[in-house]
Protein backbone atom coordinates (compact mmCIF):
# COMPACT_ATOMS: atom_id res chain seq x y z
CA UNK A 1 0.00 0.00 0.00
CA UNK A 2 1.47 3.43 -1.03
CA UNK A 3 -0.81 6.20 0.90
CA UNK A 4 -0.14 9.88 -1.14
CA UNK A 5 -1.35 13.31 -0.92
CA UNK A 6 -3.55 12.73 -3.49
CA UNK A 7 -3.76 9.24 -4.14
CA UNK A 8 -3.97 5.68 -2.36
CA UNK A 9 -1.73 2.78 -4.78
CA UNK A 10 -2.05 -0.73 -3.75
CA UNK A 11 -0.82 -4.20 -5.31
CA UNK A 12 0.40 -7.28 -5.39
CA UNK A 13 4.15 -8.15 -5.56
CA UNK A 14 5.17 -12.12 -5.91
CA UNK A 15 8.84 -12.75 -6.38
CA UNK A 16 10.17 -9.52 -8.04
CA UNK A 17 6.89 -9.36 -10.24
CA UNK A 18 4.26 -6.70 -9.82
CA UNK A 19 1.06 -8.50 -10.46
CA UNK A 20 -1.80 -6.13 -9.85
CA UNK A 21 -2.12 -2.71 -9.46
CA UNK A 22 -4.98 -0.33 -8.46
CA UNK A 23 -5.57 3.44 -7.14
CA UNK A 24 -8.28 5.54 -5.54
CA UNK A 25 -8.55 9.18 -4.60
CA UNK A 26 -7.33 9.54 -0.91
CA UNK A 27 -10.12 10.89 1.63
CA UNK A 28 -9.82 14.30 2.10
CA UNK A 29 -11.95 13.82 5.68
CA UNK A 30 -9.38 12.85 8.34
CA UNK A 31 -7.02 10.09 8.85
CA UNK A 32 -9.92 7.91 9.80
CA UNK A 33 -11.41 7.41 6.68
CA UNK A 34 -7.98 7.44 5.10
CA UNK A 35 -7.62 4.07 7.14
CA UNK A 36 -10.89 2.87 6.09
CA UNK A 37 -10.15 3.41 2.54
CA UNK A 38 -6.84 1.11 2.99
CA UNK A 39 -8.47 -1.29 4.81
CA UNK A 40 -10.82 -1.56 1.64
CA UNK A 41 -8.48 -2.09 -0.50
CA UNK A 42 -5.96 -4.83 1.34
CA UNK A 43 -9.54 -6.81 1.74
CA UNK A 44 -10.31 -6.67 -1.86
CA UNK A 45 -6.29 -7.79 -2.84
CA UNK A 46 -6.64 -10.19 0.32
CA UNK A 47 -9.70 -11.92 -1.56
CA UNK A 48 -8.28 -12.05 -5.08
CA UNK A 49 -4.55 -13.21 -3.90
CA UNK A 50 -5.18 -15.00 -0.67
CA UNK A 51 -1.64 -16.41 -0.87
CA UNK A 52 -0.50 -12.65 0.22
CA UNK A 53 0.43 -13.05 3.92
CA UNK A 54 2.61 -9.88 4.45
CA UNK A 55 1.44 -6.42 3.94
CA UNK A 56 3.52 -3.19 3.85
CA UNK A 57 1.73 0.62 3.98
CA UNK A 58 4.27 3.12 2.48
CA UNK A 59 3.33 7.26 4.18
CA UNK A 60 5.03 10.21 4.01
CA UNK A 61 6.17 11.81 6.79
CA UNK A 62 8.11 10.95 9.80
CA UNK A 63 7.24 7.73 11.75
CA UNK A 64 7.42 6.99 15.36
CA UNK A 65 10.55 5.33 16.46
CA UNK A 66 8.14 1.73 16.58
CA UNK A 67 7.09 2.67 13.21
CA UNK A 68 3.90 1.88 14.71
CA UNK A 69 2.26 5.44 14.26
CA UNK A 70 2.52 8.76 11.76
CA UNK A 71 3.85 11.58 13.38
CA UNK A 72 2.47 13.89 10.43
CA UNK A 73 2.04 13.37 6.59
CA UNK A 74 1.88 17.45 5.75
CA UNK A 75 0.17 16.69 2.73
CA UNK A 76 -2.65 14.63 3.44
CA UNK A 77 -5.37 16.51 5.50
CA UNK A 78 -6.12 15.48 9.14
CA UNK A 79 -3.09 12.73 9.56
CA UNK A 80 -1.25 13.57 12.21
CA UNK A 81 -0.40 11.23 15.28
CA UNK A 82 -2.33 8.14 13.36
CA UNK A 83 -2.01 4.96 15.02
CA UNK A 84 -1.46 3.59 11.37
CA UNK A 85 -0.55 -0.14 13.24
CA UNK A 86 -2.92 -0.84 15.40
CA UNK A 87 -5.67 1.14 13.41
CA UNK A 88 -5.30 -1.15 10.34
CA UNK A 89 -4.86 -4.39 12.39
CA UNK A 90 -8.21 -3.61 14.12
CA UNK A 91 -10.29 -2.92 10.63
CA UNK A 92 -8.76 -6.02 8.93
CA UNK A 93 -8.92 -8.40 11.88
CA UNK A 94 -4.77 -9.48 11.53
CA UNK A 95 -3.32 -11.77 14.20
CA UNK A 96 -0.33 -11.03 15.89
CA UNK A 97 1.38 -14.18 13.38
CA UNK A 98 0.54 -11.79 10.32
CA UNK A 99 2.70 -9.15 9.60
CA UNK A 100 2.14 -5.56 8.61
CA UNK A 101 4.85 -2.95 8.47
CA UNK A 102 4.80 0.44 8.47
CA UNK A 103 7.76 2.76 6.39
CA UNK A 104 7.67 5.54 5.14
CA UNK A 105 7.03 6.05 1.40
CA UNK A 106 10.61 7.54 0.29
CA UNK A 107 12.39 5.28 2.01
CA UNK A 108 9.98 2.64 0.77
CA UNK A 109 10.75 3.23 -2.66
CA UNK A 110 14.41 3.59 -2.26
CA UNK A 111 14.34 0.10 -0.88
CA UNK A 112 12.61 -0.77 -4.39
CA UNK A 113 14.92 0.82 -6.52
CA UNK A 114 17.70 -0.73 -4.66
CA UNK A 115 16.43 -3.76 -4.87
CA UNK A 116 14.52 -3.73 -8.49
CA UNK A 117 15.61 -0.40 -10.43
CA UNK A 118 17.89 1.96 -11.33
CA UNK A 119 19.97 1.25 -7.98
CA UNK A 120 20.25 -2.12 -8.77
CA UNK A 121 23.45 -3.85 -8.19
CA UNK A 122 24.71 -0.58 -5.88
CA UNK A 123 26.49 -0.81 -2.56
CA UNK A 124 24.99 2.57 -1.66
CA UNK A 125 21.95 4.36 -2.80
CA UNK A 126 19.52 7.51 -2.32
CA UNK A 127 16.71 7.78 -3.73
CA UNK A 128 15.17 11.21 -3.88
CA UNK A 129 11.32 11.88 -4.87
CA UNK A 130 10.32 15.15 -5.91
CA UNK A 131 7.06 15.68 -5.84
CA UNK A 132 3.95 17.02 -4.08
CA UNK A 133 6.64 17.18 -1.33
CA UNK A 134 10.23 16.14 -1.26
CA UNK A 135 11.54 12.96 0.47
CA UNK A 136 14.23 10.54 0.58
CA UNK A 137 15.84 7.04 1.73
CA UNK A 138 19.25 5.83 1.86
CA UNK A 139 19.65 2.34 1.46
CA UNK A 140 23.21 0.68 2.24
CA UNK A 141 24.12 -3.28 1.79
CA UNK A 142 20.67 -3.34 0.64
CA UNK A 143 18.80 -2.53 3.89
CA UNK A 144 17.37 0.59 4.69
CA UNK A 145 19.18 3.32 7.03
CA UNK A 146 16.65 4.91 9.19
CA UNK A 147 18.96 6.73 11.78
CA UNK A 148 18.24 6.83 15.39
CA UNK A 149 15.03 8.50 15.52
CA UNK A 150 13.72 6.96 12.46
CA UNK A 151 13.83 10.16 10.22
CA UNK A 152 16.96 9.68 8.44
CA UNK A 153 16.10 10.65 4.90
CA UNK A 154 13.70 13.62 5.84
CA UNK A 155 15.53 15.73 3.29
CA UNK A 156 12.30 17.65 2.21
CA UNK A 157 12.53 19.72 5.81
CA UNK A 158 16.18 19.84 5.46
CA UNK A 159 16.68 24.17 5.72
CA UNK A 160 17.84 25.90 2.40
CA UNK A 161 16.55 29.55 2.71
CA UNK A 162 15.84 30.74 6.56
CA UNK A 163 12.79 33.02 6.59
CA UNK A 164 11.84 31.44 3.13
CA UNK A 165 8.16 29.96 2.23
CA UNK A 166 6.55 28.05 4.85
CA UNK A 167 6.50 24.19 4.61
CA UNK A 168 3.48 22.15 5.12
CA UNK A 169 5.70 20.78 8.03
CA UNK A 170 5.40 24.58 9.34
CA UNK A 171 9.23 25.15 8.68
CA UNK A 172 10.75 28.41 7.11
CA UNK A 173 12.68 27.94 3.86
CA UNK A 174 12.58 23.73 3.80
CA UNK A 175 13.31 22.66 0.92
CA UNK A 176 9.92 21.22 0.02
CA UNK A 177 8.87 24.76 0.55
CA UNK A 178 11.33 26.19 -2.20
CA UNK A 179 11.85 22.88 -4.47
CA UNK A 180 8.85 20.40 -4.67
CA UNK A 181 6.35 20.64 -7.17
CA UNK A 182 4.01 22.70 -5.18
CA UNK A 183 6.18 24.96 -4.88
CA UNK A 184 7.32 25.17 -8.72
CA UNK A 185 3.61 25.49 -9.12
CA UNK A 186 2.54 28.06 -6.74
CA UNK A 187 5.68 30.55 -7.92
CA UNK A 188 4.93 30.18 -11.51
CA UNK A 189 1.32 30.94 -11.02
CA UNK A 190 2.70 33.83 -8.93
CA UNK A 191 5.20 35.04 -11.34
CA UNK A 192 2.84 34.26 -14.38
CA UNK A 193 0.05 36.05 -12.33
CA UNK A 194 -2.47 32.92 -13.31
CA UNK A 195 -3.01 29.31 -12.61
CA UNK A 196 0.40 27.13 -13.91
CA UNK A 197 0.95 23.79 -13.49
CA UNK A 198 4.50 22.35 -12.56
CA UNK A 199 4.53 20.91 -15.92
CA UNK A 200 3.22 23.93 -17.63
CA UNK A 201 6.01 25.65 -15.26
CA UNK A 202 8.52 23.57 -16.94
CA UNK A 203 7.34 23.98 -20.44
CA UNK A 204 7.01 27.46 -20.79
CA UNK A 205 10.96 27.55 -19.53
CA UNK A 206 11.89 24.95 -21.89
CA UNK A 207 10.86 27.47 -24.30
CA UNK A 208 12.45 30.65 -22.73
CA UNK A 209 10.00 32.13 -20.84
CA UNK A 210 12.01 34.37 -18.74
CA UNK A 211 9.68 34.21 -15.53
CA UNK A 212 9.02 30.60 -16.08
CA UNK A 213 12.80 29.67 -16.50
CA UNK A 214 13.72 31.48 -13.29
CA UNK A 215 10.87 30.27 -11.12
CA UNK A 216 11.86 26.35 -12.44
CA UNK A 217 16.29 26.81 -12.50
CA UNK A 218 15.88 28.21 -8.63
CA UNK A 219 14.17 25.03 -7.87
CA UNK A 220 16.41 22.42 -9.78
CA UNK A 221 19.45 24.45 -8.36
CA UNK A 222 18.09 23.89 -4.45
CA UNK A 223 17.91 20.42 -5.25
CA UNK A 224 21.14 20.12 -6.93
CA UNK A 225 22.87 21.64 -4.11
CA UNK A 226 21.03 19.40 -1.40
CA UNK A 227 22.36 16.32 -3.25
CA UNK A 228 26.00 17.83 -3.78
CA UNK A 229 25.97 18.35 0.47
CA UNK A 230 24.87 14.60 0.25
CA UNK A 231 27.53 13.80 -1.85
CA UNK A 232 30.12 15.26 0.46
CA UNK A 233 28.51 14.07 4.01
CA UNK A 234 27.65 10.54 3.01
CA UNK A 235 29.00 9.94 -0.22
CA UNK A 236 26.65 7.22 -1.91
CA UNK A 237 27.72 5.46 -5.08
CA UNK A 238 24.45 6.63 -7.12
CA UNK A 239 21.18 8.89 -6.39
CA UNK A 240 18.04 8.18 -7.79
CA UNK A 241 15.37 10.71 -8.35
CA UNK A 242 11.94 9.98 -9.21
CA UNK A 243 8.71 11.49 -8.66
CA UNK A 244 5.83 13.29 -10.31
CA UNK A 245 8.81 16.35 -11.22
CA UNK A 246 10.84 14.49 -12.46
CA UNK A 247 8.50 13.10 -15.11
CA UNK A 248 9.27 16.37 -17.30
CA UNK A 249 12.90 14.78 -18.47
CA UNK A 250 15.99 15.94 -19.49
CA UNK A 251 15.60 19.31 -18.95
CA UNK A 252 15.37 18.70 -14.80
CA UNK A 253 17.57 16.39 -14.78
CA UNK A 254 20.22 18.71 -16.42
CA UNK A 255 19.73 21.48 -14.37
CA UNK A 256 19.66 19.35 -11.45
CA UNK A 257 23.22 17.58 -12.61
CA UNK A 258 24.47 20.84 -13.51
CA UNK A 259 24.26 22.32 -9.92
CA UNK A 260 25.49 18.81 -8.06
CA UNK A 261 28.37 19.30 -10.58
CA UNK A 262 28.87 23.31 -9.32
CA UNK A 263 28.33 22.59 -5.40
CA UNK A 264 30.44 19.06 -5.06
CA UNK A 265 33.36 20.20 -7.56
CA UNK A 266 36.58 19.19 -6.17
CA UNK A 267 35.14 16.45 -3.66
CA UNK A 268 33.32 13.76 -5.36
CA UNK A 269 31.10 13.22 -8.64
CA UNK A 270 27.36 12.55 -8.13
CA UNK A 271 25.90 10.31 -9.90
CA UNK A 272 22.05 10.93 -11.06
CA UNK A 273 19.98 8.04 -12.10
CA UNK A 274 16.22 8.57 -13.19
CA UNK A 275 14.35 6.30 -11.25
CA UNK A 276 12.78 3.27 -13.56
CA UNK A 277 9.95 2.02 -11.57
CA UNK A 278 7.62 4.67 -12.04
CA UNK A 279 4.30 5.49 -10.36
CA UNK A 280 4.99 1.41 -8.83
CA UNK A 281 8.04 2.13 -6.69
CA UNK A 282 5.71 3.10 -3.60
CA UNK A 283 4.22 0.04 -3.58
CA UNK A 284 6.82 -2.18 -4.60
CA UNK A 285 8.51 -0.70 -1.88
CA UNK A 286 6.19 -0.86 1.11
CA UNK A 287 5.71 -4.88 0.17
CA UNK A 288 9.44 -5.55 -0.16
CA UNK A 289 9.57 -3.59 3.28
CA UNK A 290 6.77 -5.81 4.53
CA UNK A 291 9.46 -9.05 3.43
CA UNK A 292 12.66 -7.41 4.58
CA UNK A 293 11.54 -5.64 8.04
Amino acid sequence: MDVGGTKIACGVLRGEELIERQVQPTPETGWEAVLDAVAAQVRALQAAHPGAQSIGVGVPGPLNAERTRVKFAPNIYGFTDVPLIDGLRERLHLTAAQTLVLENDAKAAALAEAHLGAARGSESSIYVTVSTGIGAGLVLHGRLWRGRHGVAGELGHVTVQPGGPVSGAGLDGALEAVASGTAIARDASYALNREVSTAEAFALAEQGHPAARRVVTQAMRHIGIALADLQKVIDPEVFVIGGGVSAVGDYFFQGVQQAADEYAGGFAPVTIRRAQLGQSAGVVGAALSALHG
